[in-house]
């Protein structure tokens, strides 16, 4: 995943050979199919986007874009994500079934021989680094920062959230803000308000949700907790120049 030294026997040296993770997008299909040691492996490069190898540091490219899978339905030859391997992903969605339109576009284009070797790109990593520094000029209000904090805080409440047994970390809340900046800039807005938080809050915060054994039993959802605590929460007045 890393990659690694090898020994070089015409030059009598070790060669650092870079590995997988050593490219712009990373995508791990079926990630929990992976052993745990190389799932470890992208503890580091997810947060730090780079590498230490034999006590050498090396940075990956950038833009860096770890993109993974999980198979949600077969439970043999899988391993459990660890609580810090989930955190390190900004957000998880369920894709689901392709909609009616979308399945039968796809059988045509099968149906016609294309391939993904086919496809142009549409944007490049030098415009994706640059749409990523605009993003983060964006304004954010002290009440908005201060609300995403409470949010966080009151997933980790025991009074309030008996079901759970880990909240939402500050990593989870630093992933929420810059998700309602990109969720901003995405329609046109130069400012992050409270309906952008709501927005994101179902696709950042669940998965960094661990329920109590009791509430696994009883079916309860981290997507219900996490609307229960958007409703509990007070958000901030707007405001009004």
């Amino acid at each position: 995943m890393t990659g690694g030294r090898i020994f070089n026997q015409a030059e009598s040296t070790f060669e650092f050979h870079p590995g997988a993770v050593f490219s712009n997008i990373l995508l791990a299909d079926e990630i929990n199919r992976a052993s745990p040691k190389t799932q470890s492996a992208l503890l580091q490069v997810m947060e730090e986007r780079q590498v230490t190898i034999d006590g050498t540091t090396h940075d990956v490219p950038k833009p860096f874009i770890v993109l993974a899978t999980q198979n949600p339905i077969e439970q043999a030859g899988t391993y459990r994500l660890p609580e810090a391997q989930l955190d390190r992903f900004m957000i998880k969605l369920s894709m689901g079934y392709p909609g009616h339109d979308a399945e039968v576009a796809m059988l045509d284009s099968v149906g016609r021989g294309e391939k993904p070797e086919d496809l142009e790109p549409l944007i490049s990593a030098a415009e994706v680094g640059e749409m990523a520094r605009a993003v983060g000029t964006l304004h954010l209000e002290p009440t908005i920062r201060s609300y995403i904090v409470r949010l966080c805080e009151h997933t980790r409440d025991r009074a309030a959230m008996p079901e759970l047994r880990v909240g939402v970390s500050p990593r989870g809340a630093i992933a929420t803000m810059q998700l309602a900046k990109a969720m901003a800039a995405s329609q046109g807005r130069d400012y992050v308000n409270v309906d952008d938080i709501g927005r994101v809050a179902a696709f950042v915060m669940p998965h960094r949700l661990w329920l109590t054994p009791t509430a696994e039993l009883d079916g309860v959802s981290a997507l219900d907790l996490v609307e229960r605590t958007l409703d509990a929460v007070r958000p901030p007045e707007p405001v009004r120049s």
